[in-house]
């Protein structure tokens, strides 16, 4: 701390002297590895390691907490929450987790100590499930920032000593003290991720789309809020939709089952239709105890639609859906800078089928309505050979027999779907009804000409080209507005309609993942399935660390996205060019 005081009055740029490696007491390791040039530029970087076989991380060796890979990405996920919360006030900050247990580049856990610990991340090719050594051979990497202070563009040495020396000593001495009552929220930490890592794999052993236990609170604080409501009316499975599973912490767990096919959630306004379809579309992750969501697990690849007028679409098959536009413009590989409603949602309805999606999510809300449906007045009224549009209603229930993809559908306003749903779900009051059979009645007495259709074509496999080499004058940028959207260079690409980014930390790493992608992968001959496959097994070797950008970097603030949520980003960026 001498080297902070004895740099105090001098001009701000002198903090660069301090770059470097400081052994601390307790056993760990300071280095700051990039300065911040002046007062307003982002906060340093720094990263401190600690050997994860301290008597205060004991926990971490008698529970077993190191032995698997789940276990060690709901360690780290954890010790960054109690980070955030001990860093709270001070001049120190560490990446704001929200209500998901996700693998963030935060706090790594890595095998040895020091300058021994630089190759192998979290998941390191280790398959989850499998063993690694005890705590000894582990070291707990924590990357933070921290805002140097300064007297207009001077140095406040003193202030910036008192910061190191005692603010994050003790911040880090309380935060990875795991006894007592921390002890046992780490625990149930782990147990959570645990529980819903077997209750995903019970969802796709069954065949189902997701699981709701009983008791789940699906309400959420506010708009604004994705905190349980308190007073939330919990989930209660009627007994023609429950199952009953086993989970290795939580035991005999009853709740309702959402089948494959086609599932429509009807209900009266407000009556939490749209609710029940957010838990679902917010399973694909796991949950922190005391969430209320979870024990609800949804197949990891379901993505939710929606029409977002304006966004870009790049050579893709609009045929199911579109047959003809005026003008003679081409459906088969559709290019637009500025998509209607239909014409989005049509395109983010076959993007997710080419990137994998198994389950589409939709809402009657966010639609577009000629997409989703045309009833027979209309039908009478407008000729088949006038309206290029093929609705959604046609083709539902061939996407769910010849593709084997399920869809979860909130519809208020039209009958049409009763005719092709699998199961209708009914929401009274936030209270789950089965109103299959009742629905099925209805559609009997008012019958309605059928016009499904039998078949829904495969998608086309787009091959993107490499990005072409920079020629424009400017900053190469990388990053994320919240979850709004992405930069990249000078384009900004709205991602407010990709519902799978809920951590503004995803949203960054994709940013680094479309220029990776562009840069390095895109060849003009691999699909863009085959490229996001080598993504996947890139960050499952290296871990969100690939996304480095030197030798120096280590990524503090990102969270791993799934692939079909690189995907959709893929897809909205305008410059994307493709063989």
């Amino acid at each position: 701390m001498g080297h902070l005081r004895a740099l105090d009055g001098r001009s701000y740029a002198a903090y660069k002297a301090i770059v470097g490696r400081y052994e601390a007491p307790g056993g760990w390791v300071l280095h700051v590895d990039k300065v911040q040039p002046d007062p307003f530029a982002p906060p340093t970087r720094v990263h401190v390691d600690v050997p994860a076989d301290l008597p205060a991380l004991a926990l971490l060796e008698d529970e077993g907490l190191l032995t698997t890979a789940d276990r060690r990405l709901a360690v780290s996920d954890f010790l960054t929450r109690e980070l955030h919360a001990c860093f709270r006030g001070t001049d120190l900050s560490i990446a704001a987790p929200g209500q998901e247990i996700l693998e963030r580049s935060s706090v790594v856990l890595r095998r040895g100590f020091g300058a021994d610990a630089g190759a192998d991340a979290v998941d390191s090719g280790m398959a989850r499930g499998e063993d690694s050594s005890a705590a000894a051979g582990w070291t707990i990497e924590v990357r933070a920032r921290i805002a140097l202070p300064a007297q207009g563009r001077s140095i406040q040495g003193q202030a910036a000593s008192r910061i190191v020396g005692r603010d994050l000593v003790r911040e880090l001495e309380t935060a990875l003290d795991l006894s007592g009552e921390r002890a046992q929220r780490l625990l149930a930490h782990v147990a959570a991720l645990e529980d819903h890592r077997a209750l995903t794999e019970v969802v796709r052993q069954q065949g189902w789309v997701a699981f709701l236990a009983d008791g789940s609170v699906l309400p959420r604080r506010s708009g604004v809020s994705d905190e349980p409501l308190a007073e939330g009316v919990p989930l209660a499975a009627p007994d023609s939709l429950a199952a009953t599973v086993e989970l290795p912490h939580a035991g005999t767990v009853r709740g309702a089952v959402v089948g494959a096919g086609v599932t429509l959630v009807v209900g009266g306004g407000y009556h939490g239709k749209s609710t029940l379809l957010g838990a679902v579309e917010r399973g694909v992750y796991p949950h922190v105890p005391g969430d209320g969501r979870e024990l609800v697990a949804t197949l990891p690849d379901a993505v939710k639609v929606r029409a977002a007028d304006g966004r870009a679409v790049t050579g893709v098959d609009l045929s199911p859906f579109i047959s003809h536009l005026p003008g003679g413009r081409d459906t088969v590989s559709f290019t637009t800078r500025n998509a209607s409603g239909s014409t989005s949602q049509a395109a983010s309805i076959v993007e997710a089928l080419e990137a994998g999606a198994g389950v589409l999510l939709l809402d009657e809300d966010t639609s577009a309505t000629n997409l989703l449906i045309r009833d027979s007045r209309m039908r009478r009224l407008v000729a088949d050979e006038r309206e290029p549009i093929t609705p959604l209603v046609d083709r539902i229930g061939a996407l769910a027999r010849s593709r084997g993809v399920s869809t979860v559908m909130v519809m208020g306003g039209s009958g049409d779907y009763l005719d092709v749903a699998d199961r209708v779900l009914l929401m009274d009051s936030y209270h789950l009804r089965d109103a299959t059979d009742q629905a099925r009645q209805v559609a009997a007495d008012q019958p309605r000409a059928l016009t499904a259709l039998e078949d829904f074509p495969a998608p086309t496999a787009r091959l993107p080209r490499p990005a072409p080499p920079r020629t424009r004058r400017g900053p190469s940028r990388t990053r994320a507005l919240g979850t709004r959207a992405v930069v990249l260079d000078r384009e900004e690409i709205d991602i407010s309609d990709v519902a799978g980014v809920v951590d503004p930390g995803q949203a960054e790493a994709l940013a680094y993942a479309l220029r990776a992608l562009l840069e390095q992968r895109f060849d003009g001959e691999s699909s863009l399935d085959e490229c996001l496959r080598d993504l996947e097994a890139l960050l499952d070797d290296e871990s969100l660390d690939a996304f480095a950008q030197g030798p120096w970097d280590r990524p503090a603030f990102l969270v791993r996205p799934r692939m079909v949520d690189v995907a959709a980003v893929v897809s909205r960026y305008r410059g994307l060019e493709l063989a």
